[in-house]
């Protein structure tokens, strides 16, 4: 480390209409070794919070032009922020306030006027779990970083783990289901074949029907996927995906030939989007089927019993009501994407294809 230059541990915006409020705030936080920024109306404070790098946002309720609650309603609905620390400074006659922003999302609050003890604690603590999900970020960045090389070392598939995503998350909000299950499927569209990293070239990668042994390899695939994601806590929904989407309704998938509901609900609703991309896209074997053979092929599979009936009855749904629903807008990618955007640029993806020819 370089001698005498000044770090700050952490950038604090301070968001408040009073300018003695900001003051006490930096004031009570003084000596903790804070970049402070600033900001006067909930207007404001969303252009700092989208221009600046931050560790905490402490944030008044009662502002003019643009109150708390709506900036954190608006903050919260964008994934690049769903880590961030909001601490709510509010009154203590307005309990609902509280309430309504916990709900929304916020990490903490504090009642004004503030004990400076009990501001400089809250404070410290929001800080140490930035920065704690920011190490857990940087995890799950590499994760995904070797999915995209996964994706990109088969380059039949075109966008298929970004619509898969997509599709997976459209779906799940149409499930019902919560904030946390919606992030495991959108990981699952990146991650779920993450596996393949551990199988080796020449039958990754061959044009040729694989043999029986080499059938066996590849089914293991889901296993390593599973236990590359596993150590990570914020991975343990996801694992689900990745270690069952090969597992079938009817018991006839692998790894573990797991049947019916003892397939996790994560998993069954993955199988549906990741069948349902395979026949609706173009691929170097086939066309790109209407929607109509789609529909027809899905419904015959489920009366086979490959897929969770009840989830397909909701999935026609969506393609008979709701389609255009399922189609990713070209604007919308996971920020992983441009991961495999510089392999296809550096043709990276060609480098394993004459591998594995040689």
């Amino acid at each position: 480390m370089l001698q005498g230059v000044d770090r700050f541990s952490a950038r604090i915006l301070i968001v408040d209409d009073m300018a003695t409020n900001r003051a006490l705030a930096k004031y009570a936080l003084a000596g903790e070794n804070y970049d402070f920024i600033e900001a006067v109306d909930g207007v404001d404070a969303l252009e700092k919070i989208m221009s600046h790098e931050l560790d905490v946002v402490l944030l008044d309720i009662m502002m003019p032009n643009m109150d708390g609650l709506d900036v954190l309603n608006q903050i919260r609905n964008d994934a690049k922020y769903r880590l961030l620390p909001f601490i709510m400074l509010t009154t203590l006659d307005a309990p609902a306030d509280i309430v309504q922003s916990l709900d929304m999302g916020a990490s903490d609050y504090v009642a004004k006027p503030f004990n400076a003890v009990e501001l400089k604690a809250r404070v410290k603590a929001a800080v140490e779990r930035k920065q704690l999900t920011d190490s857990l970020d940087d995890a799950e960045s590499v994760l995904f970083s070797l999915a995209r090389m996964v994706e990109a070392r088969d380059g039949d598939t075109g966008d298929h783990c970004d619509r898969l995503a997509h599709t997976a998350v459209v779906f799940g909000k149409e499930l019902g289901l919560n904030y946390e299950q919606l992030e495991a499927l959108r990981r699952g569209g990146v991650l779920h074949d993450i596996g393949k990293l551990g199988i080796p070239d020449h039958i990754l990668l061959k044009k040729g029907k694989l043999t029986g042994d080499e059938w066996e390899i590849m089914k293991q695939h889901p296993v390593i996927g599973a236990a590359l994601c596993a150590p990570l806590r914020s991975m343990q929904l996801t694992v689900d995906i990745v270690a069952c989407h090969h597992e079938r309704w009817n018991g006839s998938g692998y790894p573990n030939g797991l049947q019916g509901e003892a397939i996790p609900l994560l998993a069954r609703i993955f199988q549906i989007v990741d069948v349902y991309d395979a026949l609706s896209s173009e691929r170097p074997y086939k066309p790109a089927f209407s929607a109509e053979k789609v529909k027809q092929i899905l419904l015959e599979e489920t009366e086979k019993g490959c897929w969770d009936p009840r989830l397909m009855e909701k999935f026609i749904d969506i393609l008979d009501h709701r389609r255009d629903s399922l189609q990713r807008p070209e604007t919308l990618k996971c920020r992983s994407a441009v991961i495999k955007d510089q392999i296809f640029e550096l043709g990276m993806q060609n480098w394993y294809q004459q591998d594995s020819l040689a």
